[in-house]
């Protein structure tokens, strides 16, 4: 893999990829973490998804060591793991890449055909976890902020969504600041979720997926 796609490229937003060896070497530094399927990683510059491709391969090979035996297990764990990648791309091409290398890797572990009602729910959470904007502005390509969905699996099929915006999350680090005002507060006294959703199955989540899904 070329780590530029062009000379201009490079010099306009000084993007180049990361090495596939370095990416697994640095990711092996937090190694119990990206083999936990409900630990949360962000990427904030995210690119074709080099990084996340390699985090999400490793969270579904914890889903067949403890969900390989039971197909039902097997897909929704598999999901919250996909749930739980997270980027920021400046770059509109390379936001698409990302998203469908994630759905691909995803689709192919689950052998889902894109009718399949857990191919369109992973390509909806994808379209949320995926945002193609700013990390330093903090802001989407419409200049709206950014908000991600925390996604978790409540069990028997169904998964719970929260929205939280991205710049308030990035306050916790100075709200449990030993010397903060905040600092004896739970984050659950700090930070509320911007909008909470009640639910959702398999089914639900497809349906909320665009028409056309590739």
């Amino acid at each position: 893999m070329s780590l530029v796609k062009s000379k201009q490229r490079v010099a306009d937003h000084g993007e180049v990829f990361t090495p596939a060896w370095m990416v697994e070497a640095m990711l092996d530094l937090v190694k119990g973490e990206t083999e936990r399927i409900d630990s949360r990683f962000l990427e904030p510059a995210c690119g074709d998804g080099n990084f996340l491709v390699q985090i999400l391969r490793r969270k579904l090979a914890r889903v067949q060591l403890d969900y390989g035996k039971s197909d039902f297990e097997k897909r929704h764990f598999a999901l919250l793991g996909l749930m739980c990648v997270y980027g920021i791309e400046l770059l509109p091409d390379n936001i698409v890449e990302c998203r469908a290398h994630l759905l691909a890797i995803f689709a192919e572990y689950l052998g889902l055909a894109p009718t399949d009602d857990l191919y369109r729910a992973g390509f909806y959470v994808l379209a949320q976890n995926l945002v193609h904007g700013d990390a330093l502005t903090m802001r989407t390509h419409a200049a709206e902020p950014i908000t991600f969905a925390e996604w978790g699996y409540l069990g028997k099929g169904r998964f719970q969504r929260r929205d939280f915006r991205f710049d308030n999350l990035t306050q916790s680090s100075a709200f449990s600041a030993a010397d903060s005002l905040f600092a004896n507060l739970g984050m659950h006294e700090i930070f509320t979720a911007a909008k909470t959703y009640p639910p959702m199955t398999v089914g639900e989540l497809a349906a909320a997926a665009p028409e056309a899904v590739t």
